[in-house]
């Protein structure tokens, strides 16, 4: 089975519960999306109905999926606690049942009020039991990072239930040279995506938590390119003193899914981080999303090696089992 490691939904607990919650900011007009803490975009079929889901995965020449809910527009963490957990209570439940239609071919992966983070860690024991085969977290709690100290409960929740872990960009700071021409999504997300993961690094949470498994989307970011810079500040800059000598050491707890939309690129990814650490990733339903993965794929890597990143990687880091 071809499986998208990185896909959206927006289930229909969810969208009672924007409907109806001021406290959200956000209007549903018809098929659209309004407002919210990402803005506006339209709610394709894919986004609402699994049937239609696995009918739009197969178009891209794929099988199945490990779904999470909407990345920016649904992570709340700027709410009240109690509305952070209603909203991920509602996406957990919701994910189960979207998923539940199609279970063969649908897995889900769980969110979590990380503004909370003793609530964080009672929710992941919930999700696992509801099912949840992963959880999705944001680069940026509302501005407070993933390497702070009041997020080692979470890291040490996930490294003991033995759930992976898939750090999506989310509240990039406002940049206006990224304007008008999108470059917060073009640039923004991998510099977003590259500096969590860096700052995870640095400040040795895989070292405290040698189990954890990460799972970093559009290909890591800068990180597959720059890591050696990294190494390389290491060996002269005093505010480097306490961090890892080698980045590169870590790879075996880091997962990097494809979305690189050039063959070139994710080739270089490939042999770079090694076949095993790559998975395949779409961002569907989002307009991001590669029009061609499995052709880029192949190009890329060839058919054998393909399977594997298709296939195999994912099935092994979500324990997808047939």
């Amino acid at each position: 089975m071809r499986i998208d490691a990185h896909h959206h939904a927006i289930p229909e607990r969810v969208l009672h519960l924007l409907r109806h919650d001021p406290v959200y900011r956000v209007t549903i007009e018809g098929d659209l999306f309004l407002g919210g803490n990402w803005g506006n975009f339209r709610l394709v079929p894919s986004w609402v109905d699994p049937t239609a889901k696995l009918a739009h995965l197969e178009s891209k020449g794929l099988t199945g999926a490990v779904v999470s809910a909407a990345p920016k527009p649904l992570f709340y963490y700027e709410v009240d606690e109690k509305a952070g957990e209603a909203m991920c209570r509602a996406t957990n439940l919701g994910l189960a049942e979207f998923c539940g239609v199609h279970p063969d071919r649908l897995r889900w992966m769980a969110h979590v009020p990380m503004q909370a983070p003793e609530r964080a860690v009672a929710m992941l024991d919930e999700a696992v039991a509801a099912g949840c085969v992963g959880v999705l977290v944001a680069t940026s709690i509302a501005g407070r990072r993933l390497d702070e100290p009041r997020f080692e409960g979470f890291w040490g929740a996930v490294e003991r239930l033995g759930l992976p872990v898939n750090i999506h960009p989310g509240y990039l700071e406002p940049n206006p040279s990224h304007l008008p021409y999108y470059l917060d999504s073009v640039i923004g997300n991998l510099v977003e995506t590259t500096t969590a993961l860096e700052r995870l690094i640095c400040a040795r949470v895989f070292d405290r938590h040698p189990k954890l498994r990460v799972l970093v989307n559009h290909a890591g970011g800068f990180f597959p390119f720059a890591a050696g810079r990294l190494r390389h500040s290491r060996t002269n800059r005093p505010e480097l003193a306490e961090a890892p000598e080698n980045p590169w050491a870590y790879l075996p707890q880091i997962w990097f899914d494809t979305i690189t939309h050039d063959v070139a690129a994710l080739r270089y990814l490939v042999q770079r981080v090694g076949v095993s650490q790559v998975v395949m990733g779409t961002d569907m339903p989002f307009d991001v999303a590669p029009h061609e993965p499995m052709r880029e794929l192949l190009e890329a890597v060839g058919p054998e090696t393909a399977k594997v990143i298709a296939e195999d990687n994912p099935a092994a880091l979500f324990g997808w089992k047939a």
